[in-house]
């Protein structure tokens, strides 16, 4: 019994180490790249969005279909028209891609169905287009500070929520998808990271260009972007619970894959980005 709980406690110990280790990197790497914006940020963000594609392919059993290939392909022309600035051809793009994969849908029938098609391009969409913003949002001006908002908005406000949800949680969110998450939690989440922002903006006051009360706006779009990383959040489990999967890969051992890691980001982004587009 004695040796059986301690292979116990040395596996917990294990699993801990490894999620700490590339917890750690997964860190640095953001703490080094996301900085410096341009190139390095685009291709990291690029790659981050193609591994989420695929993970989520391969949940949907498209991963290596005709119909997930036209799905990496308009994720990286999106990706193109973003680093060349051509926004006007975003739409045309997104409708070229769907015909494209209706047009296997039809040719190839009845090898696809049409939830195939929707799961494709939703998944384009989810996992290409959102995150994508993350490089945009450091584009912005006075990007190289905003950028870090999105990540106070997701992972701030997740640590905030769990220590409200552990503090005062008393009503379930959503009982049949998170028993464990609470309104409570969820509240402290938002206020948590509306304060963490509100504080990065005012001790970096003095590197913002832009709006006239940066520490205002910053809490604001922090407080949007924790609210819908809470969506992001539960989506992605939400899905891995349909399709009765633990992890969507093995990408950041004792973290599991991208969709794992990135799923509250990746709602995040685009919310954060369009927050301070309409308030700065």
């Amino acid at each position: 019994m004695a040796d059986l709980k301690a292979n116990q406690n040395e596996k917990k110990m294990s699993s801990f180490l490894k999620r700490l280790i590339s917890g750690a990197v997964l860190l640095l790497l953001i703490l080094v790249i996301a900085p410096m914006g341009g190139l390095p940020l685009f291709l990291l963000t690029l790659v981050t969005s193609l591994t989420g594609l695929f993970e989520l392919y391969r949940v949907f059993g498209i991963e290596r279909r005709s119909i997930g290939y036209v799905g990496y392909l308009t994720t990286v022309i999106y990706y193109l028209l973003v680093w060349f600035r051509m926004g006007e051809y975003m739409a045309l793009m997104s409708v070229l891609s769907l015909m494209g994969m209706f047009a296997f849908y039809v040719i190839t029938y009845p090898e696809y169905k049409v939830d195939h098609v929707a799961k494709a391009f939703l998944s384009v969409v989810y996992a290409g287009i959102m995150l994508s913003y993350l490089y945009q949002t450091r584009n912005l001006p006075d990007g190289r500070y905003f950028v870090w908002l999105i990540f106070i908005a997701s992972w701030g406000s997740d640590t905030c929520a769990y220590c409200a949800g552990i503090l005062f949680g008393r009503h379930r969110m959503t009982p049949a998808l998170s028993p464990k998450k609470t309104v409570e939690g969820a509240v402290g989440g938002v206020v948590g990271a509306a304060l963490l922002g509100a504080l990065y903006a005012f001790l970096f006051r003095h590197h913002f260009t832009e709006g006239s009360n940066p520490a205002l706006s910053s809490a604001v779009a922090c407080a949007i972007g924790a609210l819908i990383s809470m969506i992001g959040d539960l989506t992605a489990s939400g899905i891995k619970r349909d399709y009765a999967v633990k992890d969507y890969g093995t990408l950041l051992p004792g973290h599991g894959g991208i969709m794992d890691r990135f799923d509250s980001v990746i709602f995040t982004a685009p919310a954060v980005f369009f927050a301070l587009t309409f308030i700065v």
